[in-house]
Order: C-alpha cells, then sequence, then structure tokens
C-alpha cells in the first residue's frame, strides 16, 4: 500500500511577478555592473524560492513518510512510521500561515496553500500537513498506525 500526492499553490505566480518587478531596476543601475548583477541574482533567487515552496509532495518511502517542496528542491523532511502516535484531518489557520514553520503549541506547518490538513502527532512532536487530500493521507496514515 503507497500514497503519493502533489499540491500546487500559486505562490510561484506572485514570485514570478516580484522578480519581474525587479528588471527594470537593473537598467536603473546604470553602469554599475555590480549593481545589475546583484538585481538579476536578487530577481532569480525570488523565482527560484517560490517555485520551490509553491508544490508539496507527500510520499510513502517504505519506513517513512517524505515531505518535500519543490522542484527545485528547497526543503524536506521525513516521519518514521514507527513514530506516529495518531494522525487526523483538521484544519490550519491564517495565522498558521503557509510555508514550513514552527509554532509555539501548534508544532511543525508544513503548508502550500489552503487550510486543510493532517495532524500528526509523534512521542516528541505535532506536525501539521497541508494537503487537498487530507481524507486520503489521514486514511493512509491511520492504516500504518494500525499496522504497528
Amino acid at each position: 500500500m503507497g500514497y503519493e500526492h502533489t499540491q500546487r499553490g500559486p505562490w510561484r505566480y506572485l514570485g514570478y511577478l516580484a522578480a519581474a518587478g525587479m528588471v527594470p531596476l537593473i537598467w536603473t543601475a546604470g553602469n554599475d555592473t555590480l549593481a545589475a548583477v546583484a538585481i538579476g541574482a536578487a530577481a532569480l533567487l525570488v523565482a527560484v524560492v517560490c517555485e520551490g515552496f509553491s508544490r508539496l509532495t507527500i510520499r510513502d518511502e517504505g519506513d517513512r513518510l517524505g515531505v518535500y517542496f519543490g522542484p527545485p528542491p528547497v526543503w524536506r523532511t521525513h516521519i518514521l512510521y514507527r513514530d506516529l502516535v495518531s494522525a487526523e484531518q483538521a484544519k490550519t489557520t491564517f495565522l498558521d500561515g503557509w510555508g514550513v514553520h514552527w509554532m509555539p503549541g501548534r508544532g511543525m506547518t508544513y503548508n502550500v496553500w489552503g487550510f486543510d490538513c493532517v495532524k500528526i502527532k509523534t512521542a516528541r512532536r505535532t506536525i501539521q500537513l497541508g494537503t487537498d487530500d487530507a481524507g486520503g493521507l489521514a486514511a493512509f496514515l491511520a492504516a500504518k498506525i494500525a499496522a504497528s
């Protein structure tokens, strides 16, 4: 029994817009080559980071659940199935936000878009995995917990 799902978010379009907004600044640098290169590099970095955080793939990897932002690969983590205590469908809030971060009392959040998630508890931590397939992921993880 395997699982793999990728959720896409619209953040890359904001990144492209921000990067495109930097391009005219290159011409304002005039003869300052270093400034033009720095602005161009910043525009490229913004586009790459936004593209990387616009997709979240969650996949079964045998003994663990892999969680990946990208491509390009910008962040990844793994959760061992043997460490799972519970997994249930839940909702994040606007305060939980999107991306990768930790909040006191709420644990780690990995999310690209929307508020549906699966809240996973291990003996040591809480993890919220944002997904547009919360039912499927929760059922898959429940089966893994029951099998252990």
